[in-house]
């Protein structure tokens, strides 16, 4: 999830220790939980994926 290309101010776990858990959509939040992508799926791309299918992070 912490991607070299992206700023500090940019990456969730960084926003959701310096804002709180409401500066993040529910995609970066379930991207913080699952911690880790997959070969080929960047945790952000898997959240965001998986939030489109069941509409989101309560469902």
């Amino acid at each position: 999830m912490n991607t070299p290309s992206w700023r500090p101010d940019e990456r969730p776990r960084e926003r959701l220790l310096a804002h709180g858990a409401d500066s993040l959509s529910d995609a970066e939040l379930l991207a913080i939980f699952l911690r880790t992508g997959t070969t080929g799926m960047p945790v952000m791309t898997m959240a965001r994926t998986l939030i489109n299918r069941f509409g989101s992070l309560r469902a």
